[in-house]
């Protein structure tokens, strides 16, 4: 296993919750993960969260690389070859 999904474990502290929110969403953009679980509390006059992330991300691809998707409880598969 990889170190990346060994920690799933985050910190992140700002002045508002605006500015908190755009720190965990410039983080996920970054890291491409998800957020599973947060809990927001206020602390010396920061709003402070810690979060636990998704460490590993599962991508369903086709045999020859093909992007993939689920729709109406169905698997399908496009044609187009995932990056």
């Amino acid at each position: 296993m990889s170190d990346e999904n060994k920690h799933n474990l985050i910190y992140f502290e700002s002045t508002s919750m605006r500015e908190l929110y755009n720190t965990m969403d410039e983080w996920q953009k970054a890291n491409k993960k998800r957020l599973l679980s947060t809990n927001i509390q206020k602390d010396k006059g920061k709003f402070c969260c810690i979060a636990l992330s998704n460490p590993s991300e599962v991508i369903i691809v086709g045999p020859h690389g093909e992007s993939a998707t689920v729709t109406n409880r169905n698997l399908d598969v496009n044609a187009r070859k995932y990056p």
